[in-house]
């Protein structure tokens, strides 16, 4: 793991909404997929189309909101979200 000068706690949670509201939504799904034959080594050409790029950032979105709401009013349950998305995040790299 990267490390940085970044303040360790601000760059844990970041991880963790990260994690919570892009790796475990619609762009999952995508990533799981097969590797398009044809595309995937020509960066030219788009692997997400409109409509997949369009629910990934609603669901990004709504997620962050959550998260952001709980911090305001429901600090529980932003904890027990956190530990959640902390699961996900344990080997990836510290923000620069």
């Amino acid at each position: 793991m990267k490390k940085s000068s970044a303040d360790p706690v601000l760059a844990l949670e970041a991880k963790m909404i990260v994690a919570l509201a892009f790796r475990n939504g619609p762009i999952e799904d995508l990533h799981a997929g097969m590797v398009c034959p044809t595309c995937s080594a020509d960066s030219a050409y788009s692997r997400i189309s409109d409509e997949e790029m369009k629910g990934i950032m609603k669901a990004a979105v709504n997620t962050v909101y959550s998260l952001l709401w709980k911090r305001e009013n429901d600090s529980e349950a932003l904890a027990k979200s956190l530990v959640l998305g902390a699961r996900y995040t344990q080997h990836w790299d510290d923000p620069e």
